[in-house]
């Protein structure tokens, strides 16, 4: 089972909280880091720490790790994520988007909105991309070529 990395701005404590009970009560070993409460953070310290663990940890044991990054919309934060080598972070906004970045784009994070998309739906959301894998195939040159863009 995969290692489950969270990360959020003041949009998401209460949001994460319940995505890691959630997760936690399917077996997921999960770290939250932060934030933790209602204060006004910057996305980017948030997005850029939770990518940062996310490609350690893979660096150690390939493709040990998933990130959850939250922000109000997602965006914000999932761009400070993609800015860390070797991650890929996709802004889902519903299953469709899930699968479509696990099995086409091997993302190992995703970005969701704690203001914009329903808690239940952010559930399905995370389930789907957890649970589907990657094709390979074409998309591996594609992957390939992602992961040869320079980042910091």
């Amino acid at each position: 089972m995969r290692k489950i990395f969270i990360g959020n701005d003041h949009a998401g404590p209460e949001y994460a909280k319940t995505l890691i009970t959630y997760l936690k009560e399917k077996n997921y070993e999960v770290e939250h880091v932060g934030s933790f409460g209602p204060e006004s953070v910057d996305y980017p310290d948030f997005g850029e720490a939770c990518a940062r663990k996310v490609a350690t940890q893979n660096a150690k044991k390939e493709n040990s790790a998933f990130g959850i990054v939250i922000c109000g919309t997602g965006l914000g934060i999932g761009i400070s994520a993609n800015k860390v080598k070797n991650i890929r972070c996709a802004h889902c906004v519903n299953s469709h988007y899930a699968e479509m970045a696990r099995a086409h784009n091997d993302a190992n994070m995703i970005a969701l909105g704690a203001r914009v998309i329903d808690i239940e739906d952010a559930k399905n959301i995370i389930d789907t991309f957890l649970t589907t894998q990657f094709e390979g195939g074409r998309h591996q040159r594609r992957v390939e070529k992602l992961n040869a863009i320079n980042c910091n």
